[in-house]
């Protein structure tokens, strides 16, 4: 389990649970349900930072403290 904040939100067009993480760029996922929505981004947070390090990447430490959006 990472500790990076994940946003959930329902996406009424396409009818799925979208789950994002602010802190990783372009980490992303979705699912059918809540729970699979959820599982799916863990697994993309997973990959992301696999690839972060293989390509030398550097990899945000989780801030720990609810985002704030203006």
């Amino acid at each position: 389990m990472h500790k990076y904040e994940i946003i959930i939100y329902w996406d009424n067009r396409d009818n799925i649970y979208i789950a994002d993480v602010p802190e990783l760029p372009g980490c992303s996922a979705h699912g059918k349900t809540y729970n699979e929505a959820l599982g799916n981004v863990n697994e993309a947070i997973e990959l992301w930072i696999n690839t972060a390090k293989e390509f030398g990447d550097p990899i945000p430490e989780p801030k720990g403290a609810r985002l704030m959006y203006a």
